[in-house]
């Protein structure tokens, strides 16, 4: 049985930009919360905790709600594909590059992340972009790049070649995910299709995570529970969320073209709450950013 590619599941609260950006602003947040929570978990463990508890609250929202489970096996392969590549290879490559890379590098490379969609989307569901769309997804990218160079250039042995794979499989498992999710955005309800994502893609990083770590050595004190909390809830379940029904009203790469703007939410974060300095580099970065969002989303 084939069912319609758009069929209304919910309506916007918010306007999708500013939807987009606070969907920024909670992936940002995370940053600390992940950083906290690595004293006291392995990485793999953790993202796997992270995943699950997302996941299992959206899907308790969803069915209290009363929201049907997908029964078309395209909806399904759509949801396994948000899964294995946005919380599954998006986490693994993250989580495993941070021992291998510079974060300098890493942002760098993470960031190819909207134009691999920009592409993918084009193939896979003929979404096009303008030249001047392309344009600001250059020049937004250059911004990271700017505010990244200072430790990209610095000499940092951490970056390694296998770390930098690490980075580019998360930045591709991200960009075939959401891909994935603006094809399920008017097909199913956003807390079903995201809670059920989240814990498919939790399943290969628990099994890694049993291969290759100590689960057990997860320390349950008051501060993991705060940061695994506060990263799976809003971090995670309620970006999510926001990211599924932003994408019902705009094109993926309109819209994804604001992750560029993490990495400048993220040193605002840590200029606010952990004194880190606001370089004239990181302001050029951010002016650039801002005029590829803007080039972008006005295409």
């Amino acid at each position: 049985m084939q069912y319609p590619e758009h069929r209304p599941v919910d309506d916007a609260l918010i306007p999708p930009r500013l939807s987009a950006i606070l969907v920024m602003v909670l992936w940002a947040s995370c940053y600390p919360l992940i950083t906290i929570g690595l004293d006291f978990a392995p990485h793999l463990t953790f993202a796997s905790l992270r995943a699950v508890t997302a996941g299992s609250a959206l899907l308790l929202v969803a069915l209290c709600l009363g929201k049907p489970f997908p029964k078309d096996r395209a909806e399904w392969g759509w949801i396994a594909l948000a899964g294995l590549g946005m919380t599954g290879l998006g986490y693994f490559g993250m989580f495993h590059a941070a021992e291998f890379v510079a974060p300098g590098m890493a942002t760098v490379v993470a960031n190819t992340q909207p134009i691999f969609a920009a592409v993918l989307a084009y193939g896979l569901i003929g979404e096009r972009l303008a030249l001047r769309g392309w344009t600001g997804l250059l020049i937004g990218f250059l911004g990271v790049i700017i505010v990244a160079a200072p430790q990209v250039f610095a000499g940092n042995e951490r970056s390694t070649g296998l770390g930098l794979m690490y980075v580019l499989l998360a930045a591709l498992g991200v960009a075939a995910g959401n891909v994935a999710i603006r094809k399920l955005a008017n097909r199913v309800d956003a807390a079903m299709a995201m809670g059920l994502q989240l814990l498919i893609g939790a399943i290969p990083l628990m099994i890694i995570a049993v291969l290759t770590e100590h689960p057990r050595a997860v320390v349950w004190s008051p501060g993991f529970i705060v940061s695994l909390v506060g990263l799976a809830l809003p971090g995670t379940a309620l970006a999510f969320w926001l990211w599924q029904t932003t994408l019902r009203s705009m094109p993926l790469s309109k819209a994804n073209v604001f992750s560029f703007l993490v990495p400048f939410l993220g040193i605002t974060i840590g200029a606010l709450f952990f004194a880190e300095p606001l370089t004239l580099m990181v302001m050029i970065g951010v002016v650039l950013a801002g005029i590829g969002v803007y080039l972008v989303v006005t295409a």
